[in-house]
């Protein structure tokens, strides 16, 4: 008789690393036969403007969700609860349907697909609840290199570890033969994310009298619509260098990637961005920060290049190398194609989860 799981999770829309592993594991099909999955939505937000907003209808679908839950929990026996846990405001949402699982007894495991427990930890009552949340509880983490965010309530031997992984890209080496380098900038247009950054990074190449191409694609926001954009692009004097695409998908993304020589990502807040992955893919050469666990996907001189977060300079001179190289990019370009099917394929993060919940609804 199958182990019966049940799955609180985030999932799409929108779009965003957390809710797309989450959607890979409630399709795999692995997971699927081997356990009796019930899948509960998570997620209170239906679009990126929600996301940050305030709005009556995500208090109801707290409510809804946290109510099925208990439903759930009162008249099924699973072996095992499965929570995709968040930090900062949306612990709040989190941390009540751990500690509801937690009142029916049930053994938890956590998948933390972001970070920031250690600023949590400022607040006395933030601390408090993750003491609480975390008390007792098995871990799910995508790199070592997280620990230290939450090392001050989890044991070490109470973390397991599993990368993310992507699903075959069916795309042909072909060797770019662009007149101008094109570069290649892909997420929403958040300031985090190194949008500013990078266009600063673009002045400081442009005045040194680099030729290039930069594409950003992604969903405007808040933060950044097409109008601020346009702004900053005129005001470094890039309007023949800076293109803003908006969202593009299916065909249109793999067009984009297919036509760009070099991904350029410089965040200061991630963890284990799904968007270098597709990079590499595509044999592009990345240059990146050192943010979160981006090292253990990006091998600085290997598969691309990283620089110092919110430093133009460091990000230029990086660009500046392989704009300098062509075959340093093709080297680096199939380096990362090679450590992506080695690593981080779809394959290995269904057969690592399965492995994990196994392990967790047995014990």
């Amino acid at each position: 008789m199958k182990q019966k799981i049940l799955f609180i999770v985030p999932l799409p829309p929108p779009v965003h690393g957390s809710t797309v592993m989450c959607k890979y594991i409630k399709d795999s099909k692995l997971i699927n036969d081997e356990f009796d999955c019930d899948y509960v939505n998570l997620s209170v937000s239906r679009s990126m403007d929600e996301v940050h907003a305030f709005r009556l209808i995500k208090i109801w679908r707290f409510l809804y969700a946290y109510l099925v839950v208990f439903g759930k929990l009162l008249t099924k026996r699973y072996a095992l609860c499965y929570v995709a846990l968040a930090f900062h405001k949306s612990l709040l949402k989190d941390a009540p349907f751990v500690l509801l699982c937690k009142m029916f007894r049930k053994q938890v495991v956590i998948h933390l697909h972001g970070k920031g427990a250690s600023l949590d930890a400022n607040s006395s009552f933030y601390k408090w609840l993750l003491k609480a949340t975390f008390k007792n509880t098995k871990v799910i983490l995508l790199s070592w290199r997280l620990y230290p965010d939450v090392e001050q309530f989890v044991k070490r031997e109470n973390v397991s570890i599993s990368p993310n992984g992507i699903p075959a890209v069916k795309y042909e080496y072909k060797e770019r033969k662009n007149p101008v380098p094109r570069l290649l900038f892909l997420s929403n247009l958040i300031i985090s994310k190194g949008v500013l950054v990078l266009l600063d990074a673009l002045k400081i190449l442009k005045d040194k009298g680099y030729s290039f191409v930069c594409d950003f694609v992604g969903g405007e926001t808040k933060e950044i619509d097409a109008m601020r954009f346009a702004e900053e692009v005129a005001n470094r004097q890039l309007k023949e260098l800076a293109f803003y695409h908006g969202r593009k998908y299916g065909e249109e993304k793999e067009i984009i990637f297919e036509g760009s020589d070099v991904f350029v990502f410089p965040t200061n807040e991630d963890c284990f961005p799904l968007v270098l992955l597709e990079a590499m893919a595509y044999y592009l050469p990345i240059v990146t920060t050192d943010e979160g666990a981006i090292p253990d996907e990006v091998i600085d001189g290997e598969n691309g290049l990283i620089g110092e977060q919110k430093n133009p300079v460091s990000i230029a001179n990086c660009i500046e190398k392989l704009l300098c190289d062509g075959q340093k990019r093709q080297e680096m370009g199939k380096d990362g194609y090679e450590k992506l099917h080695q690593y981080f394929t779809i394959d290995a993060f269904e057969s690592n989860m399965n492995s994990l919940l196994k392990k967790y609804s047995n014990n």
